[in-house]
C-alpha cells in the first residue's frame, strides 16, 4: 500500500459523526475525490487544514492542523489536554450544541436502525458539565524513554496513554491530583506491574483500586497507604479478578444518597454506579414520572444493579410491589442489603442472566403492570422477546447506547405492535460523544 500523503490539505466540514469527529469529503482534484474523511477536532460548517492519519477502503481519517474558518458553535476547550486525550472529544463544541447533536444522534439511530420515530421528543436532561465523573478507569504505563509513569485515559490513538496533568471532568478531589498519582506509581517497586487504577467516589469517600500483576512489597504497601492518608483516598488492591479486591487498611464506607426518596445506596469499589451524580437523580425522577406507577401495581425493573431505580420505585409504589432482576449475583446481594437498610419491604431482587433462556424463572410468571429496563450497551432484545408483554401498561427504557435502543425499539414497534410515545437524551457524559437516552413505549391499541 502506498504511503499516506501527510501534506496539509484543506477540507470543508459537512457534518458531525457519531463519535464526535467532523465529516468531510476529499475535494475534486484529490486522488480519492468524494471519499468520506473523518476529521478529529473539526466542527460542521468549518474550513480546516488537515493531515491524513489513516486510510481504509471506505473512508479516510485525518486530524485538524488549523481552523481556517471557525464555526459559531466553537468554544475554547477548557482542558489543556484536549486534542490528545480521548476522554472528551467535544470540549470545543458549545454545550447547548452538544445536547442538540446528541439528540440528533438518537433520532437518526431510531430512524435508520429501528425504522421508528417517537411521537414526541422529550426535553434534554442536563446536570453538572464539569467535575462530574465519579467512576472510571485510568490506564497506567511506564515509558522508559521518558523515564516516567503515565496515569490517565487513553489518547485518541488508543495505543497510547495520555500524559495528563489534570482532568476537568473527573471529580475534583482526584482530577487535579493526577500528577501526584503518577509520581506515586513511579516511586513504587511495582511500577511496571500496575496496568490500571480504577476510581469510584461516594458522597463521603473516594476509593482507588490498584490492579497489580505481581505481589507488592512491604515498602510499596506503605507508600500506597501513606498516599491514601495524605490525599484522603481509600486504597484498595486487586491482585487478580474482581473477587480479589480488598482494602489496604480499613474498608471505606462507600455510599451515595438519593435525598428525594430518602434512600442511601452502599456499594463496593468495582460496582457499577451511574457516573454523574446530579444527572442520575434527575434521570431517576424522569423515569419514575414517565412510568406513571399507580397504587397497587406491580413493577419489574430489569438490569437493576444496586437498586438505583428499584428502591425509589419501591418508595413510591406504596401498597404495590417492585421486582428487580440483575445478572451479577454480588450486585443483587448488595441491592437486597440496601433495601433492608432503607426499610423497604415491598421489593424483591433476583439474580438471572437476562440474555439467556428465562423460561424457568419464577419471577417471570408473576405478572407485572409496568416495566423499567436499563441494559448495558448490548441492549435488551433477548429478554424483551421472552417477556409476557401482554398486560403491561407501559415500558420505560433507559439506554446507554442509541444503536441498541433503536434496534430494540424497532422490534417493539414493528413486530410487537407497541407505540414509541416519547424519547430524549440525558447528558450523563458532557463533552464526550456518549449518548444516554430514555424512551417510553405504550401498548398496542385495542381497537
Amino acid at each position: 500500500m502506498a504511503r499516506l500523503d501527510q501534506s496539509p490539505k484543506t477540507l470543508s466540514i459537512l457534518d458531525l459523526s457519531h463519535d464526535g469527529r467532523g465529516v468531510a469529503r476529499w475535494p475534486d482534484g484529490h486522488a480519492q475525490a468524494g471519499k468520506t474523511v473523518f476529521v478529529s477536532g473539526a466542527l460542521p460548517g468549518e474550513t480546516v487544514s488537515v493531515q491524513q492519519t489513516a486510510r481504509s477502503r471506505h473512508f479516510d481519517e485525518a486530524r485538524t492542523l488549523e481552523v481556517l474558518q471557525a464555526s459559531a458553535d466553537r468554544v475554547p476547550p477548557r482542558c489543556p489536554h484536549f486534542g490528545t486525550c480521548g476522554g472528551c472529544v467535544l470540549q470545543h463544541l458549545a454545550e447547548d450544541r452538544q445536547i442538540a447533536y446528541k439528540q440528533q444522534v438518537l433520532l437518526d439511530n431510531l430512524q435508520r436502525i429501528g425504522h421508528v420515530a417517537p411521537a414526541a421528543v422529550l426535553p434534554p436532561l442536563r446536570g453538572e458539565a464539569w467535575g462530574y465523573r465519579r467512576k472510571g478507569r485510568f490506564s497506567v504505563r511506564r515509558v522508559e524513554k521518558k523515564d516516567k509513569t503515565l496515569v490517565g485515559f487513553r489518547e485518541q490513538d488508543p495505543r497510547f496513554v495520555a500524559d495528563l496533568s489534570e482532568c476537568h471532568v473527573v471529580v475534583p478531589q482526584l482530577g487535579f491530583k493526577l500528577q501526584a498519582l503518577g509520581a506515586l506509581v513511579d516511586a513504587l517497586d511495582a511500577r511496571r506491574d500496575i496496568p490500571q487504577i480504577e476510581f469510584i467516589a461516594g458522597d463521603a469517600a473516594t476509593a482507588l483500586v490498584f490492579r497489580h500483576l505481581q505481589p507488592l512489597s512491604a515498602a510499596d504497601r506503605e507508600r500506597l497507604a501513606a498516599f491514601g492518608q495524605e490525599h484522603g483516598f481509600a486504597i484498595y488492591l486487586q491482585p487478580g479478578g474482581v473477587e480479589s479486591v480488598h482494602p489496604l487498611g480499613e474498608d471505606a464506607a462507600l455510599a451515595f444518597r438519593l435525598p428525594q426518596w430518602d434512600i442511601t445506596l452502599q456499594f463496593r469499589p468495582l460496582d457499577f454506579i451511574q457516573v454523574n451524580a446530579r444527572l442520575n437523580e434527575a434521570m431517576i425522577a424522569r423515569a419514575l414520572e414517565l412510568l406513571e406507577v399507580q397504587p397497587g401495581e406491580r413493577v419489574l425493573d430489569l438490569f437493576c444493579g444496586l437498586g438505583n431505580f428499584t428502591l425509589p420505585l419501591a418508595r413510591m409504589a406504596g401498597d404495590g410491589a417492585v421486582v428487580g432482576v440483575e445478572g451479577d449475583a454480588g450486585l443483587v446481594a448488595r441491592a437486597r442489603a440496601n433495601a433492608e437498610r432503607n426499610g423497604l419491604r415491598n421489593v424483591q431482587f433476583h439474580a438471572a442472566d437476562l440474555a439467556q433462556d428465562l423460561a424457568g424463572q419464577p419471577w417471570l410468571k408473576a405478572g407485572f403492570d409496568r416495566l423499567l429496563l436499563d441494559p448495558a450497551r448490548a441492549g435488551a432484545i433477548e429478554v424483551l422477546r421472552q417477556l409476557p408483554l401482554k398486560g403491561l401498561k407501559r415500558i420505560v427504557y433507559v439506554s446507554c447506547h442509541p444503536g441498541s435502543l433503536a434496534r430494540d425499539a424497532g422490534w417493539l414497534v414493528n413486530e410487537a405492535g407497541w407505540r414509541l410515545r416519547e424519547a430524549g437524551v440525558m447528558d450523563m457524559f458532557p463533552h464526550t460523544a456518549h449518548v444516554e437516552s430514555i424512551a417510553v413505549f405504550d401498548p398496542p391499541r385495542r381497537d
